[in-house]
């Protein structure tokens, strides 16, 4: 799989800032079939960074109530990296 189709965007909330800052762990929503070697490579080849680890995490979409009726979100994958000490992503 091509880098930019597994990594879709990066995640910035203000708990994956603090990470971000504080521990050098970033969060990206990736592609739902991608695996944690495919996800490392992605972030090495359009970062350029040394990737220590990669931990996943499924979010199952919940059914939210519209306007329309009732409304099913989509599962989605979410990565958190792990960088090499004193490496980091300029994502701002």
């Amino acid at each position: 799989m091509e880098a930019h189709y597994v990594i879709k965007k990066p995640i910035l909330t203000e708990k994956s800032t603090f990470a971000m800052n504080e521990k050098a762990q970033y969060s990206f929503l990736v592609d739902a079939h991608a695996r944690k070697d495919q996800i490392k490579q992605a972030i090495e080849h359009l970062y350029k960074v040394k990737v220590v680890g990669v931990s996943t995490q499924v979010r199952k979409g919940k059914q939210r109530r519209l306007k329309v009726g009732v409304v099913p979100e989509p599962t989605t994958k979410k990565a958190i990296v792990r960088l090499a000490e004193g490496q980091a992503i300029e994502l701002f």
